[in-house]
């Protein structure tokens, strides 16, 4: 579970092209957009998880990020030499602390 003000939660995106992971070690741009439940977007550069040859970034979290309960939205973004490619959109819920 993720939960308000947590810091260090890390979100591993793949990019795929259908079935295939896309190989991104060339990236220009590695992105990973968040959509919080009120809207506002952040938009945070990422890290390759590997060398990237395996299509997967991710980020982790640091504070504010995770400042409201409810659902919020993430898909990843990466500028390659073949073009720009999203990640579909995933959502997760970020709970409340007593």
């Amino acid at each position: 579970e993720i939960h308000v003000d947590d810091v260090g939660t890390q979100f591993l995106l793949t990019i795929m092209d259908g079935s295939s992971a896309v190989d991104i070690s060339s990236a220009s741009t590695k992105q990973i957009i968040i959509k919080k439940p009120s809207g506002t977007k952040l938009t945070k550069s990422a890290s390759f998880s590997s060398d990237g040859s395996d299509g997967k970034m991710y980020y982790s979290s640091i504070a504010d990020d995770l400042d409201e309960t409810g659902s919020y939205k993430l898909q990843g973004k990466v500028i390659i030499s073949d073009g720009t490619f999203y990640t579909d959109i995933t959502t997760f819920k970020v709970h409340r602390n007593l």
